[in-house]
């Protein structure tokens, strides 16, 4: 078994909500490059940044965030 790896859909929640990049960063209290290096699985959110997404989407991080082998 390899390391864990983050999956995501924030790319799908965002545009499920109807929001850019751009929009859910300010929501969110973050620059549009944090939004799209963690779309882009480049970079792991934080837990608090992990929490203030799903806040500013209106979900849970368990909902946007999971572990995969």
């Amino acid at each position: 078994m390899g390391d864990p790896r983050l999956a995501s859909r924030l790319k799908a929640a965002r545009t499920a909500a109807g929001l850019t990049q751009a929009e859910l960063a300010e929501r969110a209290g973050v620059s549009r490059k944090t939004i799209n290096t963690v779309e882009n699985g480049v970079f792991v959110p934080s837990t608090i940044l992990a929490l203030g997404l799903a806040r500013a989407l209106g979900t849970t991080v368990e909902a946007l965030f999971w572990l995969t082998d």
